[in-house]
């Protein structure tokens, strides 16, 4: 089994996702389910971008992948990233972002999943990402974290290819255990902070920085529910006097 996640721009603007957008693909993810996933969330709303992850078996993965780009595809209120995915790498274009995680036979389907937008395309924010992944690999309690990032094209199965020029990247990682999601998680969110003019965001916040900046939401999706990070570790980063 794998937790997969796409995330994409479709949005009609380039700050923030709207109400419509949010319900219209919430109403659509039972759409997964029948395709066989075990669980399926919108899990990250980051500025312009939603991200769709779900639990598959491997074999499904494919099927899984396929369904949740025609989610956002059915959905999108601008073509966006949808337009960069080609069947062969010559014809890939700037498109949806993808990442995938192994999990443990008979373990609860735990993961940990970082999104991050950019308002211009800032090329760093693939320093950004790679900090995040760097950061858990070394980790107690990590199962799998997708791949570092590079200047590359990407092979979505199930789906086509996208190019380098993607600049929204998702990290996702599975855990083995709940005490390692808060660890793990926090691994990630200070790599990715210790970057310059990089911010956490809640869920669902518009992408309101100075340009020229990333930001970046954090969720655990476990077993099938979602938790917005931001929210716990906000309070956890007050300083006591």
């Amino acid at each position: 089994m794998k937790v997969i996640a796409i995330g994409a721009d479709i949005s009609i603007n380039d700050v923030s996702c709207s109400k419509s957008l949010i319900n219209n693909i919430e109403k659509d993810i039972p759409n997964l389910i029948d395709l066989g996933a075990s669980h399926a969330a919108l899990t990250n709303i980051t500025g312009d971008d939603v991200v769709i992850s779900a639990f598959a078996e491997d074999d499904l993965i494919e099927t899984i992948n396929q369904g949740i780009v025609d989610i956002l595809k059915d959905n999108a209120e601008d073509i966006g990233d949808i337009a960069g995915i080609a069947k062969d790498i010559d014809s890939a274009g700037e498109g949806i972002s993808y990442g995938e995680a192994k999990i443990k036979q008979d373990m609860y389907p735990d993961a940990i999943i970082l999104a991050y937008d950019t308002y211009g395309g800032e090329k760093f924010v693939e320093d950004v990402a790679n900090s995040a992944i760097n950061a858990a690999k070394s980790m107690e309690g990590l199962t799998d974290i997708s791949e570092s990032l590079g200047e590359k094209h990407q092979k979505i199965p199930g789906v086509g290819f996208v190019s380098s020029e993607t600049d929204d990247p998702i990290v996702v990682a599975s855990v083995e255990n709940l005490e390692s999601i808060g660890i793990i998680s926090g691994a990630m969110i200070g790599a990715s902070l210790g970057n310059k003019n990089v911010y956490l965001v809640e869920r669902n916040t518009s992408c309101n920085v100075i340009p020229g900046s990333v930001i970046v939401s954090a969720t655990a999706f476990m077993n099938g529910n979602v938790i917005d990070l931001a929210i716990p570790f906000q309070n956890r980063m007050q300083i006591l006097r």
